[in-house]
Order: structure tokens, then C-alpha cells, then sequence
């Protein structure tokens, strides 16, 4: 099964976000960059944008805000990834993910990502979502 509304993807792939800003230690490592990131999801369509530095995450864009990259997949890559089973230089090479803007500050702060992948697995996990486990 995948996600299936705009409501899910913000719930599971902005939450992970709002959980890494509420972790002090990546809240000020991402706050440092000043990104603005959007994700441009399909399967459902849904754009989520992040602000790094005010450590914001809203479902469609940011009025006045150009993201400094947007990446482009679907929500079922986005949900793997955030398990640890894609990787991002390789799901870029292969055309899985695509990246505009500024690729060197969001492979900087890729690695951050890691201290994640088990807390979004244990969330899918509490919320009964065994479908959305990658094997």
C-alpha cells in the first residue's frame, strides 16, 4: 500500500521534519543552514515546503520564500527514504528523485537525516501502518 491523500503524506513526511525540529541537537544544525526546501510529491500530489530556519513545515509553498532546492519523487520514494532503504545520490543519479536549486547545502545536511529513519519506522509502527513498512 502507499500513501494515499495530501493529508497522510503532510502527517508522515512533514512529520518527520516537525520531530527532527523538535530534537534540539538537529533543530540547531538545521536552523544553521537557513534552507528553504520543498518537496514536490506524486502519487498523491502534495508540496510541502520546509523552513529551516524558523523551522516551519507547511503544506503548498511559503508566500515570499523561494525554496533554495526542491526535490521531486513520489511519496513512496520519500517514504522509503526516510527508512533508511533509498539513497539520496543514487536515487538522484537514477532519476528517482530530482533535485533543482542547491544540491551541495541539501547533501550537506542529508547525513541528519539518519538519526531519523528509526523514529519515522517506530511512527508508522505506533500508528498501525505496517503496509507502509519497506522490506
Amino acid at each position: 500500500m502507499s500513501l494515499q491523500s495530501r493529508e497522510e503524506v503532510r502527517t508522515y513526511l512533514g512529520g518527520v521534519f516537525e520531530t527532527a525540529f523538535a530534537d534540539p541537537e538537529l533543530a540547531s544544525k538545521l536552523k544553521e543552514t537557513g534552507l528553504v526546501l520543498q518537496f514536490d510529491y506524486s502519487d498523491p500530489e502534495t508540496v510541502i515546503t520546509v523552513d529551516t530556519a524558523s523551522g516551519s513545515v507547511v503544506l503548498g509553498t511559503i508566500d515570499g520564500r523561494s525554496p533554495a532546492a526542491t526535490l521531486s519523487m513520489t511519496a513512496g520514494v520519500a517514504n522509503r527514504y526516510w527508512q533508511g532503504k533509498v539513497s539520496l545520490p543514487l536515487a538522484m543519479a537514477k532519476g528517482q528523485i530530482k533535485v533543482a536549486g542547491n544540491v551541495a547545502g541539501l547533501l550537506k545536511i542529508a547525513p541528519l537525516g539518519k538519526k531519523l529513519y528509526p523514529i519515522y519506522v517506530q511512527r508508522l509502527k505506533d500508528d498501525g501502518r505496517d503496509d507502509l513498512i519497506a522490506a
